[in-house]
């Protein structure tokens, strides 16, 4: 197929493909859905090898949001009923994250709901950061609190952490459709504080929501060109109690063109396979290890995930190995910190030449709700019980 040659010597050019060609990757048939996983495999072996980064989530705060992000269960308004507690102390959290370096996690993801941190906030998980790194002095610490006002980011650099994530989530066009309480803005904002600071920048998405391929191609050239070191992709769980709880509208084949897509945009980029992969890829997991480069660990903030030895054994399984503490996981040109005007996108990229297609008009899917495999976490941070990993 003349598309994904193409793609593919971009991808290793770490060439901006067209917006034609992201959204026609997003609109192949089924028939050709291994094609489409193979070329974007060459690209991910290119710059990544056969190695897989584990991350592990510590959910520091739990419920209680005062923003109205509609797929979020931590929701101002939300009846979904997940764990709410409030914030962990450190040695709780530290206790709670060496359980997932244990499991062979690399980086530990530290979150908690809220706007944003207060500067005690800060204070508090400067002090959760200094405690995970005198236990595991060489993993990596993400923090993701929410917008970040001025200084806060240099704050979090000087306690030690290593990045920051957070989520442009959807397009810019769509973005007042599912928050009203921020913009879309002031997400950019954010990650470009984090730039500023120094801290390894981690933003991406969450597929699922009801949105064109349009916007996904919109989402997806915007963080190529603001230019994280990660971007995490997102398959919405659509949790009882939730606005989007009736949104089902993801097969396992469009979720791995979705990941394919990812990967010929940002070829060079850790893409991290992230929440709702066994909801939604179900057993077809293993595929996406060929287009992503890094998956999380165990459980999510507020739902379960398949259990960590799973994990392992399906990458094992699939002729992956787990990336070691000692392994760069970025190509050297990038240098940890971003690639600037190697990977900057081409005049008129981010166009809006290509018409909007609807995710229900690319092939027509039909996706059932299997709201059996969505199971609100019950057990490690914020409980009594051991936490997956």
């Amino acid at each position: 197929m003349d598309l994904l040659n193409t793609l593919v010597e971009k991808g290793l050019r770490r060439e901006l493909p067209s917006r034609e060609e992201a959204l026609a990757v997003l609109t192949t048939s089924d028939d050709d859905l291994l094609e489409v996983v193979a070329a974007a495999g060459k690209v991910r072996r290119q710059w990544f090898g056969r190695r897989v980064k584990l991350n592990y989530l510590v959910n520091l705060k739990s419920g209680l949001c005062p923003e109205d992000c509609s797929y979020c269960s931590q929701r101002l308004g939300s009846e979904a009923g997940i764990l709410k507690y409030t914030w962990l102390k450190p040695d709780e959290a530290s206790k709670a994250a060496a359980a997932g370096v244990a499991g062979g996690a690399k980086r530990v993801c530290l979150v908690a709901s809220g706007r944003g941190p207060t500067d005690r906030d800060v204070d508090r998980v400067s002090k959760t950061i200094g405690a995970i790194k005198e236990q595991n002095a060489d993993v990596e610490v993400c923090a993701c609190l929410g917008l970040l006002s001025d200084g806060q980011a240099e704050r979090l650099k000087a306690a030690g952490a290593d990045a920051y994530n957070h989520n442009l989530n959807t397009s810019e066009s769509t973005y007042g459709d599912i928050t009203t309480t921020h913009t879309y803005a002031d997400r950019v904002e954010t990650v470009r504080h984090a730039q500023g600071a120094g801290l390894s920048a981690c933003s991406g998405l969450i597929a699922g929501m009801g949105e064109s391929d349009a916007d996904l191609v919109d989402v997806v050239f915007a963080l190529r060109a603001l230019d994280p070191d990660s971007v995490p992709v997102n398959f919405l769980i659509p949790v009882e109690g939730t606005p989007l709880a009736g949104e089902w509208n993801l097969t396992p084949q469009r979720a791995l063109r979705i990941l394919a897509m990812v990967r010929f945009v940002c070829p060079d980029v850790e893409v991290r396979l992230a929440g709702g992969r066994e909801v939604h890829l179900r057993t077809m997991q293993p595929l996406a290890l060929h287009l992503v480069n890094s998956i999380f660990l165990g459980d999510y903030l507020t739902t379960e995930g398949q259990e960590g030895k799973a994990d392992l054994d399906m990458i094992a399984d699939a002729g992956f190995e787990v990336e070691g503490a000692g392994t760069t996981t970025l190509p050297e040109h990038r240098g940890g910190g971003g690639c600037a005007s190697a990977c900057a996108p081409s005049a008129g990229a981010a166009s809006d030449s290509a018409a909007s297609v609807s995710a229900s008009s690319a092939g027509a899917e039909a996706a059932s709700a299997r709201t059996d495999l969505v199971t609100v976490r019950r057990r490690g941070a914020g409980t009594d019980l051991a936490p997956n990993a």
